[in-house]
């Protein structure tokens, strides 16, 4: 299988440094190529604004967490785009782990596949107690764990792991992209649950579901790889997705996690 990933992969990242500026520089050409890709991030978009307005409470003010080069801002204005690597059309830099931010400040942290970048969880965790006002939340998206994300994300990236069975919550990651353990949130929140539920009581689970665009994700080629059908075939591969609806937790690439911060 590497061969034929080496083959689709967009030859104008070769050599980029993934922990530095000038990937998002070069990600944000690609995505200005792919209609369908900002479709997929337009729908990402929607689906965390639906849930945030379905299980959310709590008052303070909206922000994304490695929004990087097609933050949620740009879809829905009133939320702040952030990110641990600095660039120009972000509003600031934020480190999950270590949040400027005030205590109970925030209704809604978003985060469109970071959750499993984070070296430390729980330190993440321990910021969403303290930054979250209760009925407030998180919505994570991040890669699935079903056979078909399974086998997918074991071969699809360089630098970056999938091992469902690692033992630990914290990946020895060397920079702000390389190195994660793409396998983190179904470690965390699925494998671990009772755990998780146990050190956090204040932060309940309260919707885990499979995305269903993964088919127009993955044609697409994300960011990292050649679009492979015109964008043209964007309604038919929506048609195709709703056919394949009642096969989601098989072969989805990507699921949603939405946590809200109670009161004791």
């Amino acid at each position: 299988m590497k061969w034929l990933f080496d083959l689709l992969r967009d030859q104008s990242l070769e050599n980029v440094d993934v922990d530095g500026v000038e990937r998002l520089a070069v990600h944000s050409k690609i995505l200005a190529k792919k209609r369908i890709l900002r479709e997929v991030f337009s729908e990402f978009h929607h689906l965390f604004h639906q849930l945030e307005n379905k299980f959310f409470t709590g008052k303070g003010i909206k922000a994304e967490l490695g929004a990087g080069i097609a933050p949620m801002r740009d879809t829905y204005p009133d939320v702040l785009a952030t990110d641990i690597v600095y660039s120009p059309h972000l509003d600031c830099v934020l480190n999950a782990e270590n949040m400027d931010l005030e205590n109970e400040s925030v209704r809604v942290l978003l985060g469109q596949n970071c959750f499993h970048h984070f070296p430390h969880p729980d330190q993440f965790f321990v910021e969403l107690e303290r930054v979250l006002t209760p009925g407030g939340g998180v919505i994570l998206l991040d890669p699935y764990y079903g056979p078909f994300a399974s086998f997918l994300f074991k071969r699809l990236f360089v630098t970056e792991g999938f091992d469902k069975k690692f033992p630990s919550w914290e990946t020895p990651t060397i920079g702000p992209m390389n190195g994660a353990n793409q396998a983190l949130s179904y470690i965390i929140f699925v494998r671990d649950r009772a755990e998780f539920e146990s050190k956090y009581p204040t932060l309940k689970i309260v919707y885990q579901k499979p995305v269903g665009n993964y088919l127009k994700y993955l044609l697409s080629g994300g960011l990292n790889f050649i679009q492979l059908i015109p964008d043209w075939m964007s309604p038919v591969v929506d048609f195709l997705q709703w056919c394949l609806y009642p096969l989601n937790r098989w072969i989805s690439l990507h699921h949603i996690i939405v946590i809200r911060k109670e009161s004791l």
